[in-house]
Formats: structure tokens, sequence, C-alpha cells
């Protein structure tokens, strides 16, 4: 589980009710059902209308890298290739075979298998790129997605506060209503302000970030099979890849 999205969305939310208790306010105040229902309604639906469906649904299932992060580890990586670069020095690239054959992850796996069946480094190069290119493509703007929902939340609330302050002008012949009228209007602007900033723009950066990091994870591994390839010597290939993540003194 990523810590670090449990810690942003409780210290984010807390603050806010925080200072709201600190002003004198109450919990109740910010609690209203209708208003919620308006902006994430709202909001949600502006998504929907605006986004393709694989799109959409991509986007949904990459919500889970908000819980648990890819798995793509430098090191893990970097010990992996170098073994790689052990074995086909020594068994030659068919020796590599049995390797592909137990490897887990997919994307390692077509590398390898690339590499057993004799390809040119360059066409190996072409066709790991152009996957690793449209998965990096797709997955950024499956994050956008929560990008424009931060963008319309706010003007979701705005629309949710006019409607309230509709409600409350039908009422100015009772002025005992008004100021409770007014406080529950503003609880969408707060509700689409709040949930914009908190929550939909953090989660978009954060996946397109973890995208990103993806990407380069793989661009190593690109690297590490090209040099395998030209049967460059294992500690060799392993100084090389170090400069993918680690940084100098």
């Amino acid at each position: 589980m990523d810590i670090l999205t449990v810690i942003g969305v409780i210290i984010g939310f807390a603050a806010i009710i925080g200072g709201n208790f600190l002003e004198g306010g109450h919990l109740s105040a910010l609690v209203n059902g209708p208003a919620a229902l308006i902006v994430l309604g709202g909001t949600i639906g502006a998504a929907v209308l605006q986004t393709p469906k694989d799109v959409l649904l991509r986007s949904v299932k990459l919500f889970v890298w908000m819980i648990k992060p890819p798995t793509d580890d430098f090191d893990e990586l970097h010990n992996k290739i170098v073994d790689w670069a052990r074995v086909a020095r020594k068994n030659g690239l068919l020796g590599l075979e049995k390797v592909a054959m137990t490897e887990a992850a997919s994307y390692s796996k077509k590398g390898l298998q690339l590499l057993v069946d004799g390809n040119e480094p360059e066409q190996i190069r072409t066709v790991m790129e152009l996957e690793l290119y449209a998965r990096e493509r797709r997955n950024i703007e499956a994050a956008k997605v929560y990008e424009a929902m931060g963008g319309y939340a706010p003007t979701i609330g705005i629309i949710g506060a006019v409607m309230g302050l509709i409600h409350v002008m039908g009422n100015l012949a009772d002025p005992s209503m008004l100021g409770g009228g007014i406080a529950v209007a503003f609880v969408a602007t707060i509700y689409g302000v709040g949930i914009a900033n908190l929550f939909f723009i953090p989660t978009a950066n954060k996946l397109q970030a973890y995208a990103r990091h993806e990407s380069h994870v793989r661009e190593m591994l690109i690297e590490g099979l090209m040099a395998i390839a030209d049967g460059d010597n294992p500690r060799n290939i392993s100084e090389k890849l170090q400069g993918f993540y680690r940084d100098a003194d």
C-alpha cells in the first residue's frame, strides 16, 4: 500500500475540518447531501461525457495504483539483467530461452524472446519502444481523466451554490431562514474546490508520475537487452544501467 496516499488524504481533510472547528464551526455545517450529489454527480457526468469508453475504463483500473503502486523496481530489474547477461555470455543468446519461459513480467518476457529469436538489436529496440510509448500514452490519458474532474468540480460547486441561493431567494419573506440557507448553499462550493484540490488533481499528478516511472524502468530494460545483444561484459552492463537510477556523488 502507498502510505503517502493515505497520509496525504488524512492531512488534507484534517486541516480543513480542524480549521473549521477552530473557527467555531461544527462538522454538521459541512455535511450536506444535496450539495455532495450535485458536485460528485455533475463532475462524474462531465468526465464521462468528455472521455472515450476505453480511456474511462482504463482510468478506473489505473486508480488501483493510488493504493498499490506499480512494483517495477530498478534494483531488482538491474540484477535480473546482469544475470541474463552472464547466461548469454556463457551459453549464448539461445541460453536465455529457459529464462524467458520462466519470466513473470510480460514485457521482459517479450524482450527476452525477441533476443532468443535472433532479431537485430535495432529491430528489438523498435518493437519494445513502440509498446513502451503506447502504454505510457494510454496511462497518461487515463490519469488526465482525474485532472479533468479536478477542473470541473469547482465549477459544478459554484452551480450548486447558485442553486442553493435560488432556493434562499424564494424564502426572502422569512428572514430567519436566510442565514442558514446561505451557509448551506456555499457548502457546494467548498465541496467542489476541496475535492478538486485535495483529491482529483493530486490523484492525476501521482498517476502520471507512476506512469513515467514505469516507462523509465522499461527504458532501462531496453538498454540492458541492447547491451546483451551487443555482447557487452556483464560488469560494463551493470555500470551502464546504474546511471538510470543512482545519482552521482
